[in-house]
């Protein structure tokens, strides 16, 4: 595995988010707004509505996320920051609810709620990197709690499926399951 040199993500790296989401704005057209609006407003954006909002909240700070690099080229993406962002990650019908309905308001009770690698480069080991950053990040920001929502297994390891991240590289940084509301979904936590 290259060396991949991780950096938050300020406004000033904005071009090198664009890169790696693509035109497409990657995983469908997401930009990473999926848990940041609820569906019936997501539903009504088109790409260009989904991009200039993940900018505004980008430029505002504090970063939404992590950006990695290999030889100075974006290509792992992961969005961490508190539950309070993330209206759709903390609602009541959701696999990835918090176990006690004050934490989705609790600033110091964040999410790792998403990943993007690039095609090219999945399967190589970067989320565990893009992780273990990510627990970083959250823990010098004041974070006393981590919480992940990942996938138990896919059929491959490149799968698009893995935005959320899958369960052994959560086992692998010291996450724990503390709940499983649907099959191969588990609730996982880390104290920090």
């Amino acid at each position: 595995m290259q060396n991949l040199i991780v950096q938050r993500l300020t406004p000033d790296r904005w071009d090198d988010f664009e890169t790696l989401f693509g035109p497409s704005g990657a995983c469908y057209g997401c930009w990473c707004i999926h848990f940041r609006v609820p569906t019936s407003q997501r539903k009504t954006m088109d790409a260009t509505a989904k991009k200039q909002l993940i900018r505004e909240r980008i430029s505002v700070g504090p970063p939404p996320g992590l950006l990695g690099y290999i030889d100075g080229q974006p290509i792992a993406w992961v969005q961490v920051g508190p539950r309070a962002e993330l209206p759709q990650w903390n609602s009541p019908k959701t696999v990835s609810r918090p176990l006690d309905p004050a934490d989705a308001e609790d600033s110091t009770v964040w999410a790792v709620s998403c990943f993007f690698i690039n095609s090219k480069d999945r399967g190589k080991g970067y989320s565990h990197r893009m992780l273990s950053e990510a627990v970083n990040f959250a823990r010098t920001s004041g974070a006393r709690l981590l919480e992940g929502c990942p996938i138990e297994r896919t059929k491959q390891s490149k799968s698009v499926g893995l935005y959320v991240g899958s369960q052994r590289i959560f086992e692998a940084a010291g996450f724990s399951e503390v709940a499983k509301r649907k099959d191969g979904r588990p609730l996982m936590r880390l104290a920090l």
